[in-house]
């Protein structure tokens, strides 16, 4: 009898979760549309749902990953991966506009993203593709001005791909430096995201490790505070001196993952915090360490930014450093950044963090120029149509250029600045091509600058292999960035060519190892395209 019953009870919960399942089917086969600041996922997929901290979270079954790996829902490398498509610039006739406007980037988040795609042997999403930031990540080897805040250089040579009439121009812009002892003092809030997500691939553990990087290049004079988010923001750390280094670093080891992602009350409350030590000469900055995906409250970078709009005009500058590839939206990082005058940056490795947060501290934390734009004017009789290569989303009209109410971006100490251009030239045309004007304000003072340069044909080289090295390594980038998103203008483009002049370049510049790393990132695309 006794067997009987527990034989029925068997059944039962067998038929029981036959039917719990059935339920659930349906609920997990619909996929959430991505929402308007994305139009572009990657692909859409779930909703991003709360997770245990890990050390609560029941172990896997075997040979089951479930913080890594490519083999997600619907044959994607990642699930729930955001990135926004701003269009591909067109060829301009001069004749119709000879101006060519936008605000500068020195963004550099999505060279380091593709860069994560290809060593996780996939093709990076054609929409993750910023032809500036790929460029704008080298080393381009301007000189420093020799006053003022900016220096502007203009080399170029025929155009080594596409077609055979075109010329390429490379506008550089750099900016003075200033060295690490004589940078400001800093009160730095960080808005650290420790919602479930950031336990996949051990990204809230590359968090803490970048930051202690941080905290070893802190002085007394720095102030360091903590907020986190994960179901709710709260303060984990109030301002704290710069030498109280065993404090910060305590405060950074107990980040545990756990809940849903509040980045709106999270960054609030880092605005709010930063906001109360604002102070003549210091710099005030929120630093967002997060793989961006929000999921309760505003969700989006304006809805978000129009709560903390307040914040932003105090003075109160924002870096963004994303995490983590899966459950990550590029576009609300890319555009905080953008909003909240300062950079974003993707950190992929802890060599990338010490890039950040060491190398280029003083570039990072320390604004040389805000609202800086530049306006290209075309000479039409020498030039007879040209296209930009990338800064589709910093476009400016061309009227706006001198409107200085007009938001634009901002320079870091020692941050350079590349645009490239295709041009076609009238035949046989000699003289002056251009002048590049530079318009900035001081950050300090609030005094606007402008400042320009002519340039003629004869400075360009007649022969690409003629071109300073660093020209023609920046020419080898861009057309790399064009054919990952797939632009019409690089249709007949291959990545064997680009390899190959990848590893020409290579040569010139043997002691630069991001050189180096380019060329072996070529030819792995490359092998990854060709067994797709």
């Amino acid at each position: 009898m006794l067997s009987k019953i527990v034989g029925l009870i068997g059944i039962a919960v067998l038929v029981a979760a036959l039917v719990a399942c059935s339920q659930a089917e349906p609920e997990e086969r619909q996929q959430p549309q991505a929402p308007a600041a994305a139009p572009t996922a990657a692909p859409p997929m779930a909703a991003k749902q709360p997770v245990a901290p890990a050390a609560a979270m029941a172990p896997p079954p075997e040979g089951f990953n479930v913080i890594g790996g490519s083999a997600t829902v619907n044959d994607e490398a990642y699930d729930l991966t955001f990135f926004k498509n701003y269009g591909v610039n067109p060829f301009i006739d001069t004749e119709d506009d000879h101006l060519s406007t936008f605000a500068i980037d020195v963004d550099t988040a999505s060279y380091t993203v593709a860069r994560r795609f290809v060593q996780d042997g996939n093709m990076p999403h054609p929409d993750s593709v910023r032809v500036e930031e790929f460029v704008n990540f080298f080393d381009q080897g301007y000189a420093p001005p020799q006053e003022g805040a900016f220096a502007i250089h203009v080399d170029g040579s025929p155009s080594p791909f596409g077609n055979e009439r075109h010329w390429l121009v490379r506008v550089g812009l750099q900016g003075k430096e200033i060295a690490s002892d004589a940078r400001k003092d800093a009160t730095l809030v960080f808005a650290i995201d420790v919602s479930g997500s950031m336990g996949r691939e051990d990204r809230l553990g590359l968090v803490k490790r970048s930051l202690r990087l941080l905290v070893d290049e802190l002085r007394p004079t720095d102030e360091v505070g903590i907020v986190i988010y994960g179901s709710v923001g709260q303060v984990l750390l109030e301002p704290t001196d710069g030498g109280e280094k065993r404090s910060i670093i305590s405060a950074i080891d107990r980040l545990a993952p756990g809940g849903s992602t509040y980045a709106e009350d999270g960054l609030r409350l880092a605005y709010q915090l930063a906001a109360e030590r604002v102070r003549p000469g210091r710099i005030t900055r929120v630093i967002l360490l997060s793989d961006g995906v929000a999921n309760v409250g505003n969700t989006g970078p304006d809805s978000i930014l129009k709560r903390i709009q307040g914040y932003v005009d105090e003075g109160v500058t924002l870096t963004t450093v994303g995490f983590g590839m899966g459950n990550f939206n590029d576009v609300l990082m890319e555009q905080l950044a953008n909003n909240g005058d300062g950079s974003y940056y993707y950190v992929d490795t802890l060599n990338e963090a010490r890039r950040v947060f060491v190398e280029n501290l003083v570039g990072t934390l320390q604004n040389i120029a805000k609202d800086t734009k530049v306006q290209v004017d075309f000479n039409p009789e020498v030039v007879r149509s040209y296209r930009l290569l990338g800064y589709e989303n910093r476009r400016v009209d061309d009227e706006d250029f001198r409107d200085d109410t007009v938001d634009a971006g901002e320079v870091g100490a020692g941050h350079s600045v590349t645009a490239l251009y295709e041009v076609k030239l009238h035949e046989d045309a000699e003289g002056v091509l251009g002048t590049v004007y530079l318009r900035y304000e001081d950050p300090d003072t609030g005094e606007v600058s402008e400042i320009d340069r002519e340039f003629l044909r004869s400075e360009l080289a007649t022969e690409f292999g003629e071109a300073s090295p660093r020209f023609q390594m920046s020419a080898v980038v861009a057309e790399y960035a064009e054919i990952l998103r797939e632009s019409y203008w690089a249709q007949e483009g291959s990545l064997e060519r680009v390899a190959a002049e990848a590893m020409r370049v290579q040569r010139l510049l043997a002691e630069d190892e991001d050189v180096a790393e380019f060329s072996s990132l070529v030819s792995r695309a490359e092998g990854i395209q060709s067994q797709q």
